[in-house]
């Protein structure tokens, strides 16, 4: 399969940043392997939305001890701060928006479409087609990937474009799986003609 990209394709990279890299305050594991790739497919699409989460520093996940389970966590991707500036090496300059989402201290946002205007944006892009890659498989890109799906948008996402927590183990398996059963497709981004 191979999926020529148009003018009607946006990319949208979910949480590429310091604090959900390793040795960050919320690490995925090999979250800056993808990078390069990321930037592969920035260069190739006409719309790029990039999401980053943007939490004041009393927001409501944020625990001393979190358990991770309960969707307690640690501090992370505090505005204005070093963890929650993109990774150094992603081309930011190629995106045509931001979208900064968890920005109330009162609600939890995983999607980049939660509490923001991003469907409506790319509606007014004549955008039908959406590409979700980045961090974390199993939390915001899923939760992202469904949110485009609801609002009406054909969507994929790029599984080797993405990285997962994976705890408990076969975890990111399963959520791809149930990103599969809500129609979305599930592609390598060797499926893509960028020429």
């Amino acid at each position: 399969m191979t999926l020529e990209i148009t003018p009607q394709d946006a990319l949208i990279v979910v949480d590429m940043q310091n604090d959900f890299m390793p040795h960050g305050a919320l690490a995925v594991a090999e979250g800056d392997y993808i990078v390069p790739l990321v930037n592969q497919l920035l260069a190739c699409f006409p719309t790029r939305v990039l999401t980053r989460d943007w939490h004041p520093a009393d927001h409501l996940s944020f625990a001393a001890n979190p358990t991770y389970t309960d969707k307690s966590w640690p501090p992370h991707c505090v505005q204005d701060t070093p963890g929650a500036a993109f990774h150094p090496d992603l081309q930011q300059e190629r995106a045509d928006k931001i979208i900064s989402k968890g920005t109330d201290p009162s609600r939890e946002a995983y999607s980049g479409f939660q509490h923001t205007d991003l469907a409506e944006w790319l509606r007014g892009r004549n955008v039908r087609r959406v590409f979700v890659t980045g961090l974390a498989t199993d939390f915001c890109v899923k939760a992202t990937a469904l949110d485009a799906k609801q609002a009406g948008f054909e969507t994929y996402l790029v599984q080797d474009a993405a990285r997962g927590v994976n705890n408990p183990p076969g975890s990111v398996e399963a959520e791809i799986q149930i990103m599969r059963n809500s129609g979305i497709h599930v592609i390598h981004s060797s499926d893509l003609d960028c020429s």
